[in-house]
């Protein structure tokens, strides 16, 4: 379910010198292939252009690198000075994230430098020429600077690398909706047409009913391979075999579902599950997979939650859907729970599985997976709609405690944080300041840098709290 990042490289050069200095063209083709590698190195599937000098012919080459719908990114490598008015126009009105490379064959540019090592090493100033009219251009883009064999310069590619995967997987998700609306619910409402126009994002409704038929159509033998695998990672010693094969029914469907609307996320209104849409249950677990398999999730029919966590996933971030639940004001912490979904790429073991005493509905009892969420540095992640169609990223720093699952929550998925960078009144002050909605992402670790560059390609605004 996650790709590496595909990316094209254009490498940029100046026809002038072609003229002048020939000879020197097999050494600037030496270093697009060690940028090419360096790439390849750092987790990327490269797709290269040949040495570029001209405004048609890149133009041209990146009119065949756009066919590929699986190509998530544009990287320029100066190999060295390139007019920016040769450049800019066709990666400035590409539909994808761009990342410039800033970087150089030498390490060292000193008192014993002479003329052909300057000519070798001199790529600087098309940089800052392209940078240039990007930005006058208001078209955002992404840098990665230093010698083209520093660690640091390999380690902020790869950050970029998922940046730019993430960025492109939220600006074109699909996301299938189960069911009708949480009524009344508003923070992360937003019509079909703004989440288009605006963020990419496709939502597709369907009913609990269609569902249901979807369902109908799981047979007794993948049935029996899905149990005997949920059998081999969990503990199901607690949930009955009929619940385990009732909820996996309506969890296949669901996948069914997803894989025929080509959907990297999905969500849904529990309260549609009735037993009226001819559903057996609820599919929390479905929920709990699909985000340890890279896709993403959000309750109460959240489209644009459920499009974010599938992005972060896309970004490999270890993550979960979550709400903040109640605040321990004494502790300093936060209470985080939702009625039966938990990602299982955070869990610290296999965790176990229970049968969910269900009370939403009268449809049966399923069964959901209740993990110890791994304790450390985490990031929550929002994505809040703001005024005149606009949209803002939002990161705050915790720490999940080691603690828990405790006794006083048997059926649902449990875990408690605390800000990492204020103090709890401090921490919901400004988060609700921002406009922050209830529903949120749990990434593994510090991924603030990663969401900052991701809101940086999709020219939106980011907050820490």
């Amino acid at each position: 379910m996650i790709r590496d990042t595909k990316i094209g490289l254009l490498p940029l050069y100046l026809e002038l010198y072609d003229e002048v200095r020939p000879e020197a063209r097999p050494e600037m083709e030496g270093f697009a292939e060690r940028v090419a590698a360096m790439l390849e190195g750092a987790g990327l599937d490269v797709t290269s252009a040949p040495v570029l000098t001209t405004r048609l012919r890149i133009e041209a080459e990146l009119r065949e690198m756009l066919k590929d719908d699986q190509l998530d990114a544009l990287a320029t490598v100066h190999l060295a000075y390139s007019p920016s008015l040769e450049a800019v126009d066709a990666p400035a009105d590409a539909d994808r994230p761009l990342l410039l490379l800033h970087t150089t064959p030498s390490p060292s540019f000193g008192e014993d430098a002479d003329a052909q090592m300057m000519f070798r090493n001199h790529g600087i100033h098309g940089v800052q020429d392209l940078s240039c009219m990007l930005q006058r251009r208001e078209r955002p883009y992404l840098l990665a600077v230093g010698h083209i064999d520093d660690e640091a310069l390999h380690e902020d590619v790869a950050v970029n690398a998922r940046a730019m995967r993430g960025a492109r997987a939220l600006s074109t998700m699909r996301v299938l909706v189960i069911g009708d609306a949480f009524e009344g619910m508003g923070d992360f409402a937003v019509d079909p047409e703004t989440l288009g126009a605006e963020m990419g994002i496709c939502a597709h409704r369907v009913s609990v009913s269609e569902l249901a038929q979807v369902a109908r159509r799981v047979t007794d033998e993948e049935l029996d391979e899905e149990t005997a695998r949920d059998c081999e990672a969990w503990d199901c010693s607690a949930v009955g075999g009929e619940v385990l094969r009732r909820t996996n029914r309506v969890g296949l469907a669901v996948r069914r579902m997803m894989a025929g609307e080509d959907a990297g996320a999905m969500t849904f209104n529990f309260a549609s599950f009735t037993g009226a849409s001819g559903i057996a249950t609820v599919p929390f677990l479905e929920a709990s997979k699909a985000m340890a398999r890279g896709q993403g999730y959000a309750g109460e029919n959240d489209p644009l939650t459920a499009a974010l966590v599938g992005a972060l996933a896309q970004a490999r971030c270890r993550l979960t859907f979550t709400e903040m639940f109640c605040p321990d004001w004494e502790g300093g912490t936060v209470f985080m729970s939702h009625m039966g979904e938990c990602g299982l790429g955070v869990a610290a073991d296999g965790g176990t599985l229970v049968e969910k005493n269900y009370e939403f509905s009268d449809v049966a009892n399923p069964a959901i997976a209740i993990p110890k969420v791994i304790p450390g540095e985490a990031t929550l992640v929002n994505l809040a709609p703001g005024p005149n169609k606009t949209f803002k990223f939002i990161t705050a720093r915790v720490e999940v405690l080691d603690r828990g699952p405790v006794d006083g929550f048997p059926e649902v998925p449990h875990f408690w944080i605390r800000p990492m960078d204020c103090d709890l009144r401090q921490f919901l002050h400004r988060y609700s300041e921002i406009g922050g909605t209830h529903h949120l992402a749990l990434c593994l670790g510090d991924e603030r840098e990663l969401v900052r560059r991701m809101a940086k390609v999709l020219d939106r605004e980011h907050r820490q709290v």
